[in-house]
């Protein structure tokens, strides 16, 4: 690892203290120069380098106001509630002041106003790892299975809602449940290690009443776990939407990295199907399989949700089909726009085609870490997860910065240009 490259906030010298917001809707764009002192770092251990919209490939062809939509989705909640850290990052007190000019744009912008928005709002910097050339993207979705309230012959298979004796990390003020870190029960006064999948699928939470819903298949319960939300259509033809609410605190282990590893499934045809395939194929050693991830996830009622929102992300808002993305909170402030330049597996049958698009990040997961590391949401259904699941792949990450923090108009040094990395490094 190359030290001189960590990104000390743009070569030391980028600010997020910002003047106050002018009215209209592009107005206050120029920001003035803070006073000296010694700047936060933006985003550690990253390479950033500046780039402009005219260079991002694919841009004037996007769906601009359908990712505007998405993003004044966020700033409802930027403006109502504290960044994750305090003091607050950078990024979010900026995006706080571009949230407060984009309140002023009509409802329903069109796709002129809403690119003309993001054009003025922020610059485009090419964001990655330093020891890679490339981010990479894996995609997720929100399954839809069979179930009922009560166990039956068919439907025997539980999932359980959040356990009252389970002690996890405290989530930020009024957020959502954290996804990572230690979880604990306590016994004889004394805290240890909450229950593990295999201990739970044996029976160590079994009538307690914890049970929000039965399923059929023991594998769509386990792919519910990992997509952290799931939707259950009852014998009424109601669905129960069910989202996330905790975890075990045991660790994530990919199974599909294990069928690699033990050579049953070659690395080239890796994806989710290959997967539910194997499981199929061999339900013995696929209960092993699924075993060996001792991570297990909890689930409320998503009272809140209308028929066509997509499930709740980690801010706090329904993600939306091809304009959510799940990324790394600890470096990402949600709310952040990313344009995305990758060739995906998205099309009929697979096809390999351009995804060039504006996304929102608005959701996290515990193996997304990294500056350059999104999960796309793709939506609900069969279809949806036959997409998510193929979806492994490198692509070109650009981080929206609000104006701001751009050095340009500080008039200060950028950082130095990233050295070339060898190819054997830069490989996922």
């Amino acid at each position: 690892m190359r030290a001189h490259l960590v990104i000390l906030a743009a070569a030391g010298l980028l600010t997020g203290t910002l003047p106050p917001a002018g009215p209209g809707p592009f107005a206050g764009s120029g920001l003035a120069l803070a006073a000296a002192a010694p700047p936060p770092v933006l985003f550690p251990q990253a390479a950033l380098e500046p780039s402009s919209f005219e260079a991002l490939p694919g841009w004037p062809a996007d769906d601009h106001a359908a990712a505007f939509a998405a993003f004044r989705r966020s700033c409802a909640r930027i403006a109502a509630r504290p960044d994750l850290v305090q003091p607050p990052r950078p990024v979010f007190t900026a995006l706080r002041s571009v949230c407060a000019r984009a309140a002023h744009l009509p409802a329903q912008p069109g796709d002129a106003w809403a690119r003309a928005f993001f054009e003025k709002e922020f610059r485009p910097f090419r964001i990655a790892g330093l020891e890679r050339t490339e981010g990479f993207l894996t995609g997720y979705y929100e399954p839809e299975v069979e179930g009922a309230r009560t166990p039956s012959a068919e439907f025997a298979t539980p999932l359980y809602r959040r356990p009252p004796d389970l002690v996890v990390e405290a989530p930020p003020k009024d957020g959502p449940p954290a996804n990572k870190g230690q979880a604990f029960r306590k016994v004889d006064g004394g805290l240890v290690p909450y229950f593990d999948r295999p201990a739970i699928e044996d029976g160590a939470l079994a009538g307690k009443g914890l049970e929000v819903a039965w399923i059929r298949d023991p594998a769509d319960a386990f792919f519910a776990h990992i997509q952290g939300s799931v939707r259950v259509r009852l014998p009424d033809g109601e669905v129960l939407r069910l989202n996330y609410d905790g975890h075990n605190g045991q660790p994530y282990t990919p199974v599909g990295r294990l069928l690699i590893e033990r050579g049953l499934v070659p690395r080239e045809k890796m994806s989710m199907d290959a997967i539910r395939a194997y499981i199929a194929a061999h339900p013995e050693e696929g209960r092993e399989l699924m075993r060996q991830n001792r991570s297990y996830i909890f689930f409320r009622v998503a009272h809140e949700l209308k028929g066509d929102d997509g499930a709740i992300g980690a801010q706090g808002l329904p993600v939306t089909a091809g304009r959510s993305i799940a990324v790394d909170k600890t470096i990402h402030v949600y709310g952040t726009p990313f344009y995305i330049d990758a060739a995906l597996p998205t099309g009929a049958d697979g096809a390999v085609e351009p995804f060039e698009r504006l996304m929102i990040a608005q959701d996290t997961g515990s193996a997304i870490i990294g500056p350059a590391r999104a999960d796309i949401f793709f939506g609900a259904g069969p279809e949806a997860g036959a997409i998510a699941g193929r979806i492994q792949h490198p692509g070109d990450f650009f981080v929206l910065l609000p104006r701001a923090l751009d050095p340009a108009r500080r008039h200060v040094p950028l950082p130095p240009v990233r050295p070339a990395v060898p190819a054997a490094v830069a490989t996922p």
